[in-house]
């Protein structure tokens, strides 16, 4: 079992949340998201979970070095650790007693890569997929199967333009997959009020 910031709890839990941090980052980062999500679902188990590997920055964690990443080389360091990836989902699962069809995970930048990286597999972890600052490593080939995907992304994003979400929403359309973009205005890398109540109500969408 990975180590993780537990955020909530309850006693049986009805729905996971999964929160997946950036490169160099750690899931403190990502406690005032979760503890929104705590309380607009009070049902939900909530976790932040660390990536795997201290960063190259020295500061943080990391699912895959970004040190001389490439458009070229990061679908292969992805796919080197997408393994761990899907384990630890299952892993939460396990502890929380909840199934794949009412888990979402929710990734920032990194976190978002992986999270989205694990819908192409065979078996999709989690029926719910939220991209916050995210895009694909590749597009994906083929709609995955039983799931839920949405991206939010900030116009003035340096790190992860829009257009990358904007490519990865127009590729699942064509594929026929159910997916959503929120597009907010002025924001940069980062997580605002907008962005959480995006979330929350693509969260409860059926």
């Amino acid at each position: 079992m990975s180590a993780g910031l537990v955020i909530q709890s309850p006693a049986q839990a009805q729905r996971l949340f999964l929160l997946f941090h950036g490169v160099g980052a750690t899931p403190q980062d990502l406690a005032p998201l979760g503890g929104r999500l705590a309380r607009e679902f009070p049902d939900a188990a909530v976790a932040s979970v660390p990536g795997p590997d201290r960063s190259d920055f020295d500061a943080g964690f990391q699912w895959f070095s970004v040190l001389g990443v490439t458009e070229e080389n990061r679908p292969a360091r992805v796919a080197a650790t997408l393994e761990r990836f899907v384990q630890t989902v299952r892993e939460w699962q396990q502890r929380t007693g909840v199934g794949r069809e009412a888990t979402t995970l929710v990734g920032f930048s990194q976190g978002a890569i992986m999270a989205l990286a694990a819908t192409q597999a065979p078996q999709p972890p989690a029926a719910r997929v939220v991209s916050l600052s995210g895009r694909y490593s590749e597009l994906p080939r083929s709609a995955p199967p039983g799931v839920q995907l949405h991206f939010i992304h900030g116009t003035a994003d340096a790190v992860i333009p829009v257009s990358q979400a904007q490519q990865a929403a127009r590729a699942l359309q064509a594929l026929g997959a159910p997916v959503t973009l929120d597009v907010v205005a002025g924001l940069p890398h980062g997580i605002n009020r907008a962005v959480e109540d995006l979330l929350v109500q693509r969260a409860r969408q059926p």
